[in-house]
């Protein structure tokens, strides 16, 4: 008795060929995530010592040869000279040494390097029989206690923005470019509003400077929409992954928002300086805690990739056209109109079947 119909070899690779975008994301996902974030590890990681005497060079000079390259020790000649560096975001510990031992930090900065700091000069400060005092110079909001709420809001503006990407891309395939970089442009509003939302009043991540965070968020958002609804003219049902790759994979883990540069791995370093996440993350951070110092690089990076996402819109609208003209120079005047509607038919399947992989990917 028959239980079904019977597999053939094309039912087979078809299924395959959809396996492969899940296993691929399997792999990056892993190799970006486990190779950022497995094993932290402070290196070049400046910390200061307050003073300028012969004792405070031999315990900047020890503790820089202790280090091994895990830090990076200076002295500094005042508790002044220390705070302005530590709020301007050069270095991440100052330690001010006598009968009680001072530690200054930022934890706004990252909770993280903050914390790997108080661990070693913990330790310093236990050697000289002294209790270790821990001032932080820039608490953050009490909505986020381990500053790394602005991170989470990252992940959640960043799906709400790509995962449009499929959808303007896919079902809006048969629109005309402007209409879909349009398109990108109010869901970005959309999406940056709800993350405004959550970071206000929602979750209280931060306690002022609102109006910023929606223009960085903005920024971001629309840069994200722009580049993905792009690259679908070129990639089409591979432009799930492509963004994932971008804005998730190599995003998430250089942002800084879980472990700053100096304690990850050097590409994620290197890509802290210049990717999207990382200008959202630290421009949110320059905003709300350091009164906008460094902001102005960070603003730079967000429009730079929102820039880059309106050259490749218009480079993707002229491919398009380009792709159609030949084909409407070619056609009847007056086509068969059973032909017409079997190839709108086909190519809606065709749409319809292309959103949903990447539907599902997302």
């Amino acid at each position: 008795m028959s239980t079904g119909p019977n597999p053939t070899p094309g039912a087979l690779r078809h299924v395959l060929g959809h396996l492969l975008t899940p296993l691929l994301m399997c792999l990056g996902m892993g190799l970006a995530y486990l190779g950022a974030f497995h094993a932290p590890q402070p290196h070049d990681l400046r910390v200061d010592i307050v003073g300028s005497g012969p004792a405070t060079q031999v315990l900047a000079q020890t503790l820089h040869d202790q280090a091994d390259g895990a830090l990076d020790v200076r002295t500094v000649p005042d508790r002044a000279t220390a705070s302005t560096a530590l709020l301007h975001q050069d270095s991440y510990g100052a330690y001010v040494p006598g009968d009680h031992p001072e530690l200054l930090v930022a934890s706004a900065s990252s909770d993280t390097s903050a914390m790997a700091v108080e661990k070693v000069f913990t330790k310093v400060a236990a050697g000289q029989d002294a209790p270790l005092r821990v001032t932080d110079l820039a608490p953050t909001a009490s909505g986020d206690p381990t500053g790394q709420g602005v991170f989470f809001l990252l992940v959640a503006v960043s799906i709400g923005a790509y995962a449009s990407v499929a959808v303007i891309g896919a079902a809006g395939a048969a629109l005309p470019m402007r209409i879909r970089a349009l398109l990108a442009a109010g869901t970005a509003l959309v999406v940056s509003l709800i993350g405004t939302l959550f970071a206000g009043p929602v979750f209280h991540l931060v306690d002022h400077g609102l109006a910023g965070v929606w223009a960085l968020s903005w920024l971001y958002a629309a840069g994200i929409l722009l580049v993905g609804v792009g690259l679908h003219t070129y990639l089409r049902r591979w432009t799930t992954l492509g963004v994932m790759v971008l804005f998730v994979m190599l995003n998430f883990t250089s942002s800084g928002g879980i472990y700053r540069p100096e304690l990850q791995p050097g590409l994620f370093g290197s890509l802290h300086a210049f990717w999207n996440g990382a200008g959202l993350v630290e421009g949110i951070r320059s905003h709300v805690y350091f009164d906008g110092h460094a902001l102005g690089g960070h603003f730079l990076v967000l429009v730079l990739w929102l820039l880059a996402g309106i050259a490749l819109v218009a480079l993707a609208g002229r491919t398009e056209a380009a792709r159609n003209a030949p084909t409407a120079e070619a056609a009847p005047e007056e086509a068969p109109k059973e032909t017409t509607q079997q190839r709108t038919k086909e190519e809606g399947s065709e749409d319809a079947e292309e959103e949903m992989e990447e539907a599902v990917a997302v």
